[in-house]
């Protein structure tokens, strides 16, 4: 007798909110389709098993409890009624949701350029265009299971930054940067696995905040801090998300960090990290990709950093 094909793990997350705030729930509904998840029933949510899924969840739980909401996190396996490939089903129906409106948005703004682009209609271009591959690479990253509209959505944005290649760019702009230190000679840990805020953040301790930092990779839960030990994006660490804040904000902001340029990293980064696109900056798709190489080519947490 064939053994049956090994089941998919999964996690959900099933959750109750209080009727009052009323924006909450559309709050939660947007956090949750940021990062991917879709919806079995009102109240239960689904993403394929994975240290980052896992970390996305564990967020959102978090901002459930603050609101005096219920939540709960499962691993789980479908044994009967939806099987596997019904919800994987589920997640390409909604990614191609995603590229359709992402398609549309890129005809839309094809219409009307003429073949040779002013420098001001360039600049317009390529705000849009950034724009567009930015869009394109949040649906990407949670494209679990290859939506067949994603080759579409790529030709479009393609053509539309071919068509900048008609006007060269303006020159960049210039920044300077100073240091500040606050603290010296600590070891700073965090999760093992470093990604976009931890691998940010501890570009900022070092060059910012703390010289002579020493960096710790551990397990996600259960680490006990030894003296002169300074946790950032953990959970209860001394350094996290706080409200709406990424790591690095908390961290540019608690040490009152000034240096040209890094307002806007933060605003980048907290893009990046949370997904909400709460400042729209136009740099976070390119920021993203290289990020996302970095990790792809280097396993080891301090050739990442």
């Amino acid at each position: 007798m064939a053994e049956a094909p090994p089941q998919r793990p999964w996690l959900l997350l099933m959750h109750q909110l209080p009727p009052h705030p009323s924006q909450l729930r559309v709050k939660v509904w947007r956090r949750l389709a940021g990062i991917g998840a879709v919806a079995l029933k009102n109240a239960v949510y689904v993403l394929p098993r994975s240290d980052s899924s896992l970390e996305d969840l564990q967020w959102v739980r978090r901002e459930i409890l603050d609101s005096r909401g219920e939540a709960t996190i499962v691993e789980a396996a479908f044994v009967d009624g939806l099987s596997d490939a019904e919800v994987e089903e589920l997640f390409r129906k909604a990614r191609n949701e995603d590229y359709n409106a992402l398609s549309r948005d890129a005809r839309a703004r094809a219409k009307g350029k003429s073949r040779t682009l002013t420098q001001d209609q360039r600049r317009e271009l390529e705000a849009v265009v950034v724009k567009l591959e930015r869009r394109f690479e949040e649906i990407r990253a949670r494209d679990f299971f290859g939506a067949s509209k994603r080759e579409a959505a790529t030709q479009l944005i393609s053509q539309l930054r071919d068509r900048l290649r008609s006007t060269p760019a303006p020159a960049p702009s210039k920044q300077t940067h100073y240091d500040t230190t606050t603290v010296r000679g600590h070891t700073w840990v965090t999760r093992a696995g470093v990604k976009v805020d931890r691998i940010a953040s501890a570009w900022l301790i070092l060059r910012f905040i703390d010289p002579e930092a020493r960096f710790k990779f551990v397990a996600a839960k259960g680490y006990e801090p030894e003296p002169k030990e300074l946790r950032f994006d953990m959970f209860d660490a001394e350094f996290s998300h706080e409200g709406e804040d990424c790591t690095f904000e908390t961290l540019y902001r608690r040490f009152r960090l000034r240096a040209t340029g890094l307002r806007a990293v933060a605003e980048i980064i907290h893009d990046i990290d949370l997904k909400d696109e709460k400042f729209n900056r136009s740099e976070a798709a390119g920021v993203a990709m290289l990020i996302d190489g970095l990790t792809r080519a280097h396993a080891d947490d301090d050739e990442r950093l």
